[in-house]
């Protein structure tokens, strides 16, 4: 298994590497190695490592190749963390919700296993289930959706108590606040990262570090969330930037090419040098921030 997705190109001062890969599964495969390697390193360090989740579409394909056999065996998820970066109000089950899609790829082989009575992930192979991945129950940390759906406040209070989650079980970054490990993050069409659209008060420095979000009204789904802010991701020690398709060129050559406008272009929130962009060739073109040395065949 290789390391990080790209250890051999020069990264310029405050600008994050781009990595292009030949296609979506090749996209895959890299940000799967680059998370392992992420793991491995945080956990070598301090023992631990907490990694925040993302949703979206690169995230199915990834969490794919984290329960292959050869990632399982890579990291002792033991010692991981699961927390997500943002979440639509709507309970586990739902199709729109992050946490529900993490579990049903991450976890969920072990809840229909009849081995997990411990929290830890087994196997069914009669029914065809591989491996979920062996995190303790304590070790997995789902925005707390069903108290805010319950409370009907619109999230303020479960993303008070988040942040207070966030606090206790993450280490600071320099004493400035909690720094998670590494951030997934995904891109969306309007250049959105977590739930934080363009002109989000949770784009500002001085953000509390979580957030109720209303229901946004330009891009689906039309839900309300809770969110990380803008301090999460400049705390964060390593940021994964996912963005793979056609559809997502133009907002790229914008966020990664453009003059900085972070209130327009949220995603330049993680252009910076301790993330690591990957995209296809379809979503990269063009860029002219990619060297041909960024390119893999």
């Amino acid at each position: 298994m290789s390391g990080p997705a790209d250890p051999d190109s020069t990264v310029a001062p405050g600008e994050p590497r781009i990595v292009v890969l030949a296609d979506a599964a090749a996209l895959a495969d890299a940000a799967a190695d680059h998370v392992v390697a992420g793991l491995q390193a945080a956990i070598a360090d301090r023992g631990v490592a907490h990694l925040a989740l993302t949703g979206g579409s690169s995230a199915p394909p990834l969490y794919e190749r984290l329960v292959s056999q050869d990632h399982r065996a890579a990291v002792d998820w033991s010692r991981v963390h699961l927390w997500w970066g943002d979440e639509r109000l709507v309970p586990r089950d739902h199709p729109a919700s992050n946490a529900g899609l993490a579990a049903a790829i991450l976890l969920e082989a072990a809840a229909r296993s009849g081995e997990a009575h411990d929290g830890t992930a087994g196997t069914d192979v009669e029914a065809g289930l591989r491996a979920g991945l062996e995190l303790p129950v304590v070790n997995v940390h789902p925005w707390p959706v069903e108290q805010a759906i319950s409370r009907g406040d619109g999230g303020a209070e479960a993303a008070e108590a988040y942040a207070a989650d966030l606090r206790h079980w993450l280490p600071s970054a320099g004493g400035a606040g909690p720094a998670l490990d590494l951030l997934l993050l995904g891109v969306g069409p309007d250049a959105h990262v977590l739930s934080a659209f363009p002109g989000s008060l949770a784009l500002a420095d001085d953000a509390p570090i979580t957030m109720a979000v209303p229901a946004p009204t330009h891009v689906e789904p039309h839900l309300p969330r809770l969110t990380l802010t803008l301090p999460m991701v400049i705390a964060a020690r390593s940021i994964l930037v996912l963005a793979s398709g056609a559809a997502k060129r133009d907002m790229l050559r914008d966020v990664l090419d453009g003059p900085r406008d972070l209130r327009r272009l949220p995603a330049q929130a993680a252009r910076r040098p301790s993330a690591a962009w990957l995209h296809d060739r379809e979503a990269a073109a063009g860029l002219r921030s990619v060297g041909d040395e960024d390119r893999r065949p």
